[in-house]
């Protein structure tokens, strides 16, 4: 790796994903200076379930961040700050560190039938916390190692069992200090986590049958986590966040008049909001929990992205399914409709039980395609909703690895008639948490070379979502779907 240039202070991105943990450095003026990346895996234990082991994202992180410590200038003043999945969670003892459950994904939602039988008031439960009774956030998956892990269990009556958001295990394994504390971002995605408060909701806690002794004390974002040691050399980490929430500062402090869509392995659609949506369709998303105060948007989520097509190609046995894609690129074509529940439909629909399939015919090429358009499909509909609830938008911003996909882009401008930017950095989340490390109030330069893709009318298009969303709606409609 190549010895990047003097400069007075560094900002460390470490970026833990579902599919790497990646670290990246960046300078005062938001230049990437160096970045590593290492593969973690996720396992699949039974259908719909996805966790990770605790331990090898941790190794992944300490990996990435020695491959790049060795780059930086001895007498740099070097920041860190953490951004991880911010639904996932983990439990581990609070006295030795182990790990005493697998880090069950965002994606998995395996205790959605004991969710579902407490009949939850879904009107209150939003006004609390901001989002939907769902499997997908921490509440019911830690109910679940409570009631499913003996190693769980018997932490929980020995008193030391500590347990909540990745990002509290990933913060006291990594720190000198084994600092045990939550950040805003990533507590308010456990379902137990109360807006109006910025704590734990006893109402919730008491609800879902979880002893609140064991959550980390929440604390602000920007509070100090301790110091990681680094290929001999300490680094202190300065801020702890979610993913989706620093992606949305990847260009400075985000515009009210703007839609963020950050679209990976699932979708994410943000749009800042200085009130909570009061209906319950979309979530009301801490952004930023910090001295500075707190900061919301209306947040849309589509489960299955680049997950679901992953899925739909490797039962298609089409491989290199983003070439077959891009071969798509601005051609007239006419696929059939997919309906995606790829690990449950989000919002705003909010079924856990939603049954994929294709409506119409069509070669494995095209199938493919029709999946990328329900994509875009569901992003749309999330838009339209954010334009309702939070004002009007002048563009909308694409970043995140599906984010490259030019018929994707090109697909958002025509249905939603807006300019969609796609900026030369794609890496979203890592350069937002850097910004927020600077803590600068001035935006850094944009790289050159963003692509703007202009809508442009497309009957066949417009046509195919007002027959998916048809489809859509029938199918939610019946008993059995």
């Amino acid at each position: 790796m190549m010895l990047i240039p003097m400069t007075h202070r560094i900002f460390v991105a470490i970026d833990q994903g579902g599919q790497s943990s990646r670290a990246i450095a960046y300078d005062e003026r938001g230049r990437r200076l160096a970045g590593a990346a290492v593969p973690v895996s996720t396992r699949s234990p039974a259908a719909g379930q996805f966790e990770q082991d605790p331990d090898e994202l941790e190794t992944s992180i300490r990996s990435a961040l020695d491959q790049i410590m060795h780059a930086l200038p001895p007498d740099a003043t070097v920041r860190a700050g953490l951004a991880t999945q911010r639904s996932s969670i983990a439990c581990w003892d609070r006295e030795t560190g182990a790990a005493l459950s697998p880090v069950i994904s965002w994606r998995d939602p395996r205790n959605a039938g004991w969710l579902d039988s407490l009949d939850l008031d879904a009107h209150r439960v939003h006004r609390i916390t901001g989002l939907r009774p769902s499997a997908h956030y921490g509440a019911s998956k830690l109910r679940w190692c409570l009631d499913h892990l003996p190693e769980v269990a018997n932490a929980q009556l020995n008193g030391t069992l500590a347990w909540g958001p990745l990002a509290s295990f990933l913060v006291f394994r990594l720190t000198r200090e084994r600092t045990l504390a939550a950040d805003p971002v990533n507590a308010s995605r456990t379902l137990v986590w109360d807006l109006s408060s910025a704590d734990w909701s006893e109402e919730l806690l008491e609800l879902f049958g979880l002893p609140g002794a064991a959550l980390p004390p929440v604390v602000t974002g920007d509070a100090g986590f301790g110091v990681i040691d680094v290929y001999g050399a300490p680094i202190r980490l300065c801020r702890c966040t979610g993913d989706q929430a620093a992606a949305l500062y990847a260009r400075g402090s985000p515009a009210a008049d703007v839609a963020y869509v950050n679209a990976g392995t699932g979708a994410f659609v943000l749009q800042p909001a200085e009130l909570p949506e009061d209906e319950g369709r979309l979530l009301t998303s801490v952004t930023r929990g910090d001295r500075g105060g707190t900061r919301l948007a209306l947040e849309g989520t589509i489960n299955g992205a680049a997950s679901a097509l992953e899925s739909v190609a490797r039962n298609l046995d089409v491989s290199g399914w983003i070439e077959t894609l891009d071969a798509f690129d601005d051609r007239p074509v006419d696929p059939p409709l997919f309906l995606n529940g790829e690990s449950g439909l989000g919002s705003p629909w909010w079924r856990s039980d939603f049954r994929s399939r294709f409506i119409g015919a069509g070669d494995s090429e095209l199938r493919l395609l029709a999946v990328l358009e329900s994509i875009a499909f569901m992003i749309t509909t999330n838009l339209e909703i954010c334009r309702q609830k939070a004002g009007p938008q002048v563009e909308i911003v694409v970043t995140g690895g599906l984010g490259k996909s030019n018929p994707l882009c090109r697909r958002l401008a025509s249905l939603n008639r807006l300019t969609v930017r796609r900026p030369a950095a794609t890496e979203a989340t890592a350069r937002g948490l850097a910004w927020l490390l600077a803590e600068r109030s001035d935006p850094w330069p944009e790289s050159s070379g963003a692509e703007l893709f202009q809508p442009r009318p497309d009957a066949g298009l417009a046509r195919r979502f007002a027959h998916w969303s048809d489809m859509m709606e029938r199918s939610l409609s019946r008993d059995t779907v």
